[in-house]
């Protein structure tokens, strides 16, 4: 089974550098273009199923390329973004000033169990994905399925279909309208490209 894995495009907040997580921020001008160019990309291999996290900066790659090639759309509620609580829109100077022992926590070497402040864990996010993991290795090996999601759990799904430590998520990025792609045959997994950007102006 192929996977796409597809992050939103810009946002004011990404723009600005502020915290974003279940916020539904509208996307800026390049945000607009970014996803533009991300469903021309996903549509010249058009999937059989298209996966999206309900916010309106992801489900607009998800609603374009559904549009563009007639494919199945299911808004999937555990591809919506980590719940980064009180951080949320706050610039990482306030963030640094109000919640510094959160900070020292989340720079340990494992912060998976660390949670945001009024918000949710890494872990916790590894666990609501772990249903739908389950059902991607169940799927036909000819089958392909786009999701687009966000940041925090494009990291954390591409951990645990690689069998990796939570803790990995940092040793990669996945940058805004990326494209990064998996495949996967029952129990086994491949990574075979990721946080592709050519696609973008």
């Amino acid at each position: 089974m192929r996977l796409t894995l597809v992050r939103h495009g810009e946002t004011a907040y990404n723009r600005d550098g502020l915290g974003l997580g279940r916020e539904d921020a509208q996307l800026t001008d390049l945000g607009l273009r970014q996803t533009a160019a991300a469903v021309e990309r996903l549509s010249s291999e058009p999937p059989d199923h298209i996966l999206t996290s309900p916010l309106t900066r992801a489900a607009a790659i998800a609603r374009g390329l559904a549009e563009r090639t007639g494919a199945p759309l299911e808004v999937r509620e555990e591809l919506t973004e980590m719940d980064v609580g009180e951080t949320e829109g706050l610039p990482f100077a306030e963030m640094r000033a109000r919640f510094p022992d959160f900070l020292q926590a989340w720079r340990q070497p494992d912060p998976a169990g660390v949670l945001m402040p009024g918000g949710e864990s890494l872990a916790q996010v590894a666990a609501r994905l772990e249903p739908l993991i389950t059902e991607l290795h169940a799927l036909p090996d000819e089958h392909r399925v786009v999701a687009v999601s966000h940041n925090f759990v494009l990291r954390v799904l591409i951990c645990r279909l690689l069998g990796l430590d939570i803790a990995a998520f940092r040793a990669f990025s996945v940058d805004l309208a990326s494209v990064s792609t998996l495949s996967l045959r029952g129990e086994w997994v491949s990574l075979r490209s990721l946080n592709d950007r050519y696609h973008l102006p």
